[in-house]
């Protein structure tokens, strides 16, 4: 499904309220996994929820180029799609700030393994004993051919 298939204004309304509540869930199920630290197990509706937003952006593109695929919708309804709306507006802020605590808290995991493992390497003794002479070293391989 690439966009909704809605027969008339009423109907377009109900389908975007279903569509941005779906999205809003996934995004409240993602950001609960992300404060657990268990980021991978949102792995299995992440294409959900990559379709869905796509064809939200679209329909949300359409309505802003043409406003009467919604505007003959009863008035209460168009207002529980922009009540939907600002639920899903919240819910993508907070998925996006627990993203980035995420993303901060590994790349910091990352930089201190690494920092130890370099620490590590400098401190080891060279052949014999003999400290290592500080410079950078590198593997060299010779071919006798010529």
């Amino acid at each position: 499904m690439s966009q909704l298939a809605a027969r008339d204004p009423a109907e377009r309304v109900e389908l975007l309220i279903k569509l941005t509540q779906r999205l809003t869930a996934l995004l409240d199920r993602e950001t609960e996994l992300f404060n657990a630290r268990k980021p991978q197990e949102a792995a299995g509706f992440q294409a959900e929820k990559s379709e869905l937003a796509n064809i939200y952006r679209r329909e949300t593109a359409r309505i802003g180029k043409e406003p009467a695929l919604v505007g003959g919708a009863p008035a209460p309804r168009r207002a529980a799609l922009a009540d939907a709306t600002r639920m899903f507006h919240v819910a993508l802020e907070t998925n996006q700030r627990a993203g980035e605590a995420l993303r901060t808290i590994s790349e910091g995991i990352v930089r201190a393994i690494a920092e130890e493992v370099a620490s590590r390497r400098g401190a080891a003794p060279g052949y014999g004993g003999a400290a290592p002479s500080g410079g950078a070293s590198s593997a060299i391989a010779l071919n006798q051919m010529v």
